[in-house]
């Protein structure tokens, strides 16, 4: 199959369906792992301290293209594992925001 960006080709089996890639997965499951416990930190600590809105918003960007890739390049169901941790740093930051104006408002009533 052609890929689009000209540099190799996409790699199928024999029924025609692409071929997930191993490392690709693994990497995701240890993304994925990593959320549950952000999102506790933040949700238990009430507190921005250590998170980055900037770099939660890069990495849901980095997901949505994650997704977009698999949905119009080289579908299969690692996509679910993308879709996945966008939701889990969707609720990250969701939490940071909710955190950052609890602590505005902390200061501001000080």
């Amino acid at each position: 199959m052609y890929n689009p960006m000209g540099e190799t080709k996409i790699k199928q089996n024999k029924v025609g369906e692409m071929k997930m890639s191993i490392f690709e997965v693994i990497m995701l499951l240890c993304f994925g792992a990593a959320w549950p416990f952000s999102i506790y930190k933040s949700y238990t600590s009430k507190s921005t301290a250590g998170k980055s809105l900037v770099f939660l918003l890069i990495l849901l960007t980095g997901y949505v293209a994650g997704v977009l890739h698999k949905a119009f390049y080289s579908y299969d169901k690692v996509i679910f594992l993308y879709i996945i941790n966008f939701c889990m740093v969707s609720v990250d930051t969701i939490l940071y925001l909710r955190n950052s104006k609890q602590e505005s408002h902390s200061v501001n009533n000080f």
